[in-house]
């Protein structure tokens, strides 16, 4: 699949030559340095080709477009060919080449996420319509139904996606407005953000864990539930924590890379394993995964030793629930007080008190808080990773006191 990097690298050579997209679209390169979007499909059983423009007057996206556009065509059986002109025409058209402008720039999930809402809440209503037809009053109703059922931030977040995708429709010259761009005034306001609960006093903190191993619940769910308090990291981190991530587990020095894709960064960080965050393990913490080991075994559940899941659910296959964790809390009698969240408030208000001043950069950085600039970050790769190791230790200590 082509970027539009490797599009404007394209340089010419002796011979022409092809770059492949997707769906038989692909640039060609001639030896003079003309670069042309051309289409290869069949017709009547018969392979065909088809000029689709040149490059750079067509971007990437607007060949993608011109490409789905001809294979709707065909889905009609129509031969593209006879159409002086395929238009990016429809909302969808100009969404979906938007997305694939945007897409390099995000990380997968992102992107995912992204394109189905678009076809979750906006394409059955105005898809198949033209861009310059769609009146502010029509996306409004659209985002207060996404407001009605109780998804505030989700509603802003599609108003100012919709802006996007119209006033890139105007830069191309594919439309001549942009009706999402005053919506938000008519936009419920942003919910006051409140700090996760959470346990401030180490004591509270042992007797959470003494009530979580006392309660009636998965085992799996009480092991991850230690290992997140011990490690203070994100819970969709040890939801989605896997064997292989794990190094030297029987050395001396236990370590857990989590991959950048699971945490909380800049998205066009989240595929570089320069941002993975390294997480020093304490021998408590490799206590937990040890007993999670002995279940996986009881199970027959060996894959799992080998890249597969840590912390499963009862089929041994998929992760722990979302809420499990939250939920035994509940049950331990802490509804309202701590949520899974928590222990990252926990870990940075008690260690800095017990540590003092010179060592909060440490815990910062243990809770992949860099707390640097952009530049400093992109060149700093010392991880002090023997300092950090020694505040999860004493983080450890304190819990098991």
């Amino acid at each position: 699949m082509l970027t539009p990097a490797l599009v404007k690298a394209a340089a010419p050579q002796a011979r022409a030559y092809k770059l492949f997209d997707q769906d038989g679209l692909f640039l060609h390169v001639a030896p003079s340095g003309a670069r042309s979007w051309r289409l290869k499909f069949r017709w009547q059983g018969r392979e065909q080709l088809l000029v689709l423009g040149r490059y750079p007057d067509m971007p990437l996206p607007i060949a993608r477009s011109r490409r789905d556009a001809a294979r709707e065509q065909l889905g009609k059986g129509i031969d593209p060919r006879g159409q002086v002109d395929i238009k990016v025409n429809t909302f969808a058209a100009l969404a979906r080449d938007w997305h694939a402008h945007m897409a390099p720039r995000w990380s997968t999930a992102h992107a995912r996420q992204v394109l189905q809402g678009f076809e979750n809440d906006l394409f059955p209503a105005i898809g198949a319509r033209e861009p310059d037809s769609i009146t502010a009053k029509e996306l409004l109703g659209l985002v207060r139904s996404i407001e009605a059922r109780g998804s505030c931030a989700t509603a802003r977040r599609v108003r100012q996606r919709l802006s996007a995708v119209f006033g890139y429709g105007m830069s191309l010259d594919l439309c001549s407005q942009d009706p999402a761009a005053k919506l938000g005034q008519a936009l419920q306001g942003a919910a006051l953000v409140r700090p996760h609960a959470a346990l401030v006093d180490v004591a509270e903190c042992r007797a959470l864990l003494k009530a979580c191993d006392a309660a009636s619940c998965s085992k799996m769910v009480q092991l991850a539930s230690r290992f997140l308090a011990l490690t203070a990291v994100r819970l969709g981190a040890v939801r989605a924590m896997r064997w292989d991530e794990i190094e030297g587990l029987d050395g001396d020095a236990p370590l857990w890379r989590v991959p950048a894709a699971h945490m909380k960064l800049a998205r066009v960080k989240k595929g570089d394993a320069a941002f993975d965050h390294l997480v020093p393990l304490s021998p408590a913490a490799v206590a937990v995964l040890r007993a999670a080991q002995s279940i996986l075994s009881a199970s027959n559940a060996v894959e799992n030793h080998k890249g597969g899941l840590v912390f499963t659910g009862r089929d041994r296959k998929s992760s722990i629930g979302e809420g499990a964790i939250r939920q035994l809390y509940r049950d331990a009698g802490f509804r309202g007080r701590h949520v899974p969240h928590g222990w990252r408030a926990s870990f940075s208000t008690i260690l800095n008190e017990d540590l003092g001043e010179d060592w909060r950069a440490s815990i910062d950085r243990a809770l992949a808080h860099a707390g640097m600039g952009k530049v400093e970050a992109a060149y700093n790769r010392a991880q002090l990773l023997e300092r950090r190791r020694r505040v999860f230790e004493r983080w450890a200590e304190l819990l098991n006191a």
